[in-house]
């Protein structure tokens, strides 16, 4: 009985270099992959899924893999323009006017995009902030065409 993989370099053609040989190796590696999987139908060529098809306990699972994922919450009182000459001047003590009102709602930004609104509240002599409006998806698009 003869070993397949055992062939000798002197059985090899001549112009046969080591490259060539990997990727014929490759190749019927992946042609044997091929054979031994069903048929796929001709209508599923993509790579992707219809999301009518995807079931539903597998969105709940991609879900899962981003829920860990850091971002920045910023919650802003208000914003303003000031020169570098104005701002030089700051000291302690100085009053810096923002464009937010006493008693406005502040901004809550998630890696800068809005996304609700709140009031500030005091928690164990920590702030804190008491979500009030949550802007929906819909409003976000809107607000970014304009």
């Amino acid at each position: 009985m003869s070993d397949l993989n055992a062939t000798p370099e002197a059985e090899l053609p001549p112009a046969a270099t080591e490259d060539e040989t990997a990727m014929a190796d490759w190749a019927s590696a992946l042609a044997e992959q091929n054979d031994n999987e069903p048929a796929a139908p001709a209508a599923s060529a993509g790579v992707f899924q219809p999301l009518s098809k995807v079931a539903p306990n597998a969105t709940r699972n991609d879900i899962d893999m981003i829920l860990d994922i850091p971002v920045q919450m910023t919650v802003e009182l208000g914003r303003t323009k000031i020169a570098i000459r104005n701002l030089l001047q700051l000291a302690q003590g100085s009053v810096v006017e923002l464009d937010g009102l006493a008693g406005e709602p502040m901004d809550v930004l998630v890696n800068g995009c809005l996304i609700a609104q709140g009031e500030v509240v005091v928690v164990n002599d920590k702030f804190g902030i008491r979500l009030t409006d949550i802007i929906t998806p819909s409003e976000r698009i809107r607000k970014l065409n304009r």
